[in-house]
């Protein structure tokens, strides 16, 4: 069966993003030249990484390529000399990085906790200890060094049209969309993907964990792009499966539920490294996306994916305007 994150990444095919099919990390790869060498990072005698040489992978969709760019450039600010590759679908990505073929890629801690780790269940007490079991495990297991976690949560979540009124209008969390849906089971109405509406891990969970149920005349089946604009218009559905860091939320205008009881589990960001990679240029790594990491957060990565998926720019030119907007490369 295909993994997890495997699943989730169709969002971006479904979304009509370029799919890169992988042909071999030196044929799809591309070198990041004429990087700049000011800013924070250049400027810092103790990030120098002049002589090293890294191959820096990506999975298709938009977000995973922004934040290939992000690293490939700060690196080059740093003195080092990097190529890109975008690869389709997690288990290639993640082969190719155990295998030597990629140095590093971002992963998310719940992907490589269900998937790569085959734990049975997220951890329910949140995203710090997610991440750092995540990051202890893969190190011990398969020694796969995560660095400082972002502040981007790509989960699986539930939105509803921002302009709503009434009690409709007054949700802000699943919760009270649970008790809305109980309360006024006419109005209770849902949007999803097929895959999304099936899974163990989708529909059925939200509504075994906040304890509603829908009736299948007031379920959906949408494609995952058309989540969005269906909900925004309130027709057919009040409420919506979406990814946490779409650009289209905030472009559509969109409130997103907090999932007050973290039956999504989370999906936080994070560099990989190969360790023997890492150790060579642990204190460079260390401090470079000590600084970078916190940064991104998921407000961030709406506005970056928006900017690609929306406004039509190229993600490496959106990578690089940000990291010059923070000071990090000029």
């Amino acid at each position: 069966m295909e993994s997890t994150m495997n699943k989730r990444i169709h969002r971006a095919v479904t979304a009509g993003l370029a799919v890169v099919a992988l042909v071999g990390v030196a044929a799809c790869g591309s070198k990041s030249g004429g990087g700049s060498t000011g800013g924070s990072i250049g400027s810092n005698k103790s990030f120098s990484m002049k002589g090293a040489t890294f191959k820096v992978g990506a999975k298709e969709f938009t977000e995973s390529r922004i934040l290939g760019y992000i690293t490939a450039d700060a690196l080059t600010a740093a003195g080092a000399k990097t190529t890109n590759s975008n690869l389709t679908g997690s288990s290639t990505v993640r082969t190719s990085l155990t295998s030597g073929r990629l140095d590093m890629y971002w992963e998310y801690d719940g992907t490589a906790w269900l998937t790569y780790l085959k734990e049975p269940s997220p951890i329910k007490s949140g995203e710090p200890a997610q991440y750092a079991a995540t990051a202890k495990g893969d190190l011990a297991k398969n020694q796969v060094k995560w660095l400082t976690a972002s502040g981007v949560n790509d989960s699986y979540g539930v939105a509803m049209r921002g302009d709503a009124t009434g009690d409709l209008g007054k949700i802000t969390t699943l919760s009270e969309m649970a008790a809305y849906m109980n309360a006024h089971p006419g109005d209770a109405t849902f949007c999803g993907a097929a895959e999304f509406l099936n899974r163990n891990d989708g529909f059925p969970n939200i509504e075994k964990s906040y304890g509603f149920k829908i009736t299948p005349a007031h379920l959906a089946t949408v494609d995952l792009a058309l989540d969005y604009t269906q909900v925004a218009k309130g027709k057919p559905c009040n409420f919506a499966e979406i990814f946490t860091t779409d650009g289209r939320i905030q472009t559509l205008k969109l409130k997103v539920l907090k999932d007050d009881k973290n039956a999504f589990g989370t999906y936080v960001a994070g560099l990989t490294v190969r360790n023997s990679v890492y150790t060579k240029y642990s204190k460079q790594f260390d401090g470079i996306f000590a600084a970078i990491s916190p940064k991104l957060t998921s407000d961030v990565m709406i506005g970056l994916n928006k900017q690609v998926d929306v406004d039509g720019k190229k993600p490496e030119d959106v990578a690089k305007s940000w990291l010059k907007s923070e000071g990090f490369i000029s």
